[in-house]
């Protein structure tokens, strides 16, 4: 009863947080509703549930704490669920850690007027051909920094540029989508592809080549309906006056300085990850001491209202801790899921009754915006082995098309991506507004991707 209750509260709190524009509850209480319930019930009947939905987690106990055979039954079933809450609490929090500092990095960039160097570089103010600009830009850039970061710097400029807040509701979708197609087809372009690359599952080289024309496809279908929703020769309204803080005329020199700490801080995030096993939240932290330190011996000794803006300490009252705390409470229910062995059951329905991989690669792709992509991915290679040949083997069919899947169909809901919870928070996009307006262009872009994949390389 209760294992079933703890799915029950799952899906009913996604179906409070698309309904936030109408029971006017904060997303961010809901998700955090649902990670205290969640894993409260577990704590609550963790011997039944255990008893009775054995899984694998008493051998994950003995690897964790060999003494654990000499407990109880039921000492051993708490004992683990407290290691495991501590566990995944730190995987969660690394994502945290590296959303905050990566907020905190572009309002000090933004603050400054570091994007400004950006914005006329971007000539066009037509409405269509701006969108295109912009989802082109975030399709590489996705591919390069990271989809994350990138939403993240896209945002930001978005920002200075449209000033209604209806374009910008649509371009802000349309980065969602672009940036989720530029990462699938980069193994740094995801966390999900990260796991992978590092794995062994997939190399660079071979990503690229297979996954490149597919992920352009499924940015491009969208993107070409999205034209549509601009009336044809618009133009986007003039920008609003300018922030407090230029009048001090902040240098050249300044700007592109704080600009480019903030750049070079994203880009080597997959680079630190990949050669050093640095954690992107240590990385990301880095980049944010750096500007810290900057910042602080560039106002050093100046006083008054418009100097405290800038410095870093005002930044950390400006980020969005409703984001931070609506990421906590997903990321958390689906570790809470995770835990109990509803993932675990889901991975084993999909491979009883689904044999063929590409088959299997769409099923996870579908189930990609419910269920965190990293959790599938990681419950996909725990299920299946890299084999010798086939299309199990390093860089076979499966885990070439099982990266774009789990990658671009988080893009079917606002919630299925790290990219789509981000924005959510930065430009308080609805469940609602997504669901009816770019859930199903993403469901036709991922289908078109994915039979440009099949095509190419069944």
């Amino acid at each position: 009863m209760i294992y079933s209750l703890i799915a029950i509260i799952f899906f009913a709190g996604i179906v409070c947080i698309a309904l936030e524009e109408k029971i006017k509850v904060n997303k961010a209480a809901v998700a955090l509703m649902m990670a205290v319930l969640m894993w409260s019930l577990l704590l609550f009947d963790a011997v039944n549930i255990f008893s009775t939905h054995p899984h694998d987690w008493a051998d994950l106990l003995v690897s964790k704490c060999a003494d654990s055979l000499k407990l109880s039954f039921s000492e051993q079933c708490y004992l683990y669920i407290d290691s495991t809450i501590v566990e995944h609490l730190g995987d969660v929090s690394e994502t945290l850690f590296f959303v905050m500092a990566s907020m905190v990095i572009i309002d000090i960039v933004d603050v400054h007027g570091g994007f400004g160097m950006i914005i006329p570089m971007i000539k066009t103010r037509n409405r269509r051909k701006f969108l295109w600009v912009i989802a082109f830009i975030t399709f590489f850039l996705s591919a390069l920094l990271g989809n994350l970061a990138t939403v993240i710097i896209v945002i930001s400029i978005l920002r200075k540029i449209v000033n209604e807040r209806a374009d910008r509701l649509i371009y802000a979708c349309m980065v969602i989508l672009a940036a989720n197609a530029g990462g699938a087809w980069s193994p740094i372009g995801d966390v999900a592809m990260l796991l992978l690359w590092t794995g062994g599952n997939i190399s660079a080289m071979h990503q690229v080549t297979h996954v490149f024309f597919p992920s352009l496809l499924m940015m491009l279908v969208p993107l070409i309906f999205t034209t549509f929703m601009f009336p044809k020769n618009t133009l986007i309204a003039d920008e609003g006056p300018q922030p407090a803080t230029h009048r001090l005329r902040l240098s050249r020199r300044i700007r592109v300085s704080l600009l480019l700490i903030a750049l070079i801080s994203f880009a080597m995030v997959p680079v630190f990850k990949s050669l050093f096993e640095i954690p992107p939240f240590m990385v990301a932290l880095f980049g944010l001491v750096l500007l810290w330190f900057y910042t602080d011996l560039l106002y050093r000794g100046k006083r008054g209202v418009i100097i405290e803006n800038l410095r870093v300490d005002s930044t950390f009252s400006r980020i969005d801790m409703s984001t931070i705390l609506f990421f906590l409470g997903i990321l958390m229910s689906v570790a809470a899921l995770q835990t109990v062995g509803h993932l675990t059951d889901l991975s084993a329905f999909l491979d009883t009754h689904i044999k063929e991989p590409i088959e299997l690669c769409l099923a996870f792709g579908v189930i990609a915006p419910v269920l965190d992509n990293v959790a599938l991915v990681a419950g996909a290679k725990g299920m299946y082995s890299l084999a010798q040949t086939g299309p199990f083997m390093p860089d076979g069919t499966f885990w070439t098309f099982l990266a774009y899947c789990a990658v671009t169909g988080g893009n079917l809901l606002i919630i299925g991506s790290a990219s789509g919870i981000t924005v959510m928070g930065m430009e308080k996009v609805g469940f609602g507004y997504y669901l009816k307006r770019f859930s199903l262009l993403a469901l036709l872009g991922f289908v078109a991707g994915a039979g440009l994949f099949i095509l190419l390389n069944g």
